[in-house]
């Protein structure tokens, strides 16, 4: 098992624009990593997000699609690289062994994430590197590492403020309001907007609907369909239908359904956003609906 391979090349990418704010899912799926001809169009990657804006790069969670990012990260190297991650589940992790840039003494790279009780980030990660699970020990990393703890409030990072909520799914887990740019993007890859099991506070649902109000972006988990959701309360993720109305009901202007379900064909997403979509127009919203695709960059009217 070699973590640092360079046998598949990143995807191509066009010269950013200076103010515009780019936004690419490197991995869209969820639990597990479902590559195939099923998935070739919407990604079989698990989560991870780049956010893009006059030269910096942030990157959200370290899914299986952390790997080909880091191997277009590190051909512009030396880095300062910010991972920001919204819990330590696999499917937000399990890349991160596998990002080039741990292993180059010229990288620094900072990772901001929840605390969970009485453990910290440092030995969450260190943890999954342990010789049980991987063959590389976490010694062996050559990068200047930074961790740092962030349950609430904001974290700013050059132009850049994130502002994170405490979501619903099992353990603490984090969604992130960025604004960067003259632009708002709400990153919520795994919430069950519906359920009814989670230590949040009474007001949630408001606090919440504040959160992402007036998002211009908003990637929210969307594993289920409404049928499906009946036998899978609990189990913390929402519905397309949930994140659509959410997304309507806050003004939100453009919605990627996410955290796609690892048995879910690319025909299949189709049809679902399709009959959506459809919906949207017959009810008169400005909304944009799609789907998260990996490698397609979205580019957002930025503030130079």
């Amino acid at each position: 098992m070699d973590p640092v391979s360079r046998t598949a090349p990143s995807p191509a990418r066009k010269t950013d624009d200076a103010s515009a704010v780019t936004v690419r899912c490197w991995g869209t799926r969820g639990s597990i990593p479902s590559p195939g001809p099923t998935t070739v169009r919407y990604g079989g990657n698990t989560t991870c997000l780049e956010v893009r804006h006059a030269g910096s790069r942030l990157i959200f969670d370290a899914g299986s699609g952390i790997r080909p990012l880091g191997m277009e990260v590190l051909e512009k190297g030396p880095n300062t690289i910010h991972i920001f991650l919204t819990h330590f589940h696999w499917d937000h992790i399990q890349g991160f062994p596998f990002f080039p840039p741990l292993y180059d003494p010229e990288d620094q790279i900072k990772v901001v994430g929840p605390k969970q009780k009485d453990i910290d980030v440092q030995n969450l990660f260190a943890g999954q590197m342990g010789p049980i699970y991987f063959p590389v020990p976490f010694s062996v990393v050559a990068a200047t590492m930074d961790f740092q703890h962030l349950n609430d409030g904001s974290y700013e990072i050059g132009d850049t403020v994130l502002d994170v909520i405490r979501v619903k799914h099992p353990s603490f887990v984090l969604g992130y309001r960025i604004r960067v740019g003259g632009q708002t993007i709400c990153f919520v890859p795994d919430n069950e907007i519906e359920g009814d099991i989670y230590p949040v506070a009474p007001d949630w649902e408001r606090r919440f609907k504040d959160f992402v109000q007036g998002a211009d972006l908003l990637i929210h988990d969307s594993m289920y369909t409404e049928e499906e959701y009946a036998g899978r309360s609990g189990w913390g993720h929402s519905t397309f239908d949930q994140a659509l109305r959410l997304a309507e009901d806050t003004g939100v202007k453009r919605l990627l359904f996410f955290h796609h379900d690892p048995t879910r064909t690319d025909g299949e997403l189709d049809t679902i956003v399709a009959r959506l979509r459809d919906g949207v127009l017959s009810r008169g919203s400005e909304l944009d609906v799609a789907a998260a695709a990996e490698g397609v960059d979205l580019k957002l009217k930025g503030i130079s």
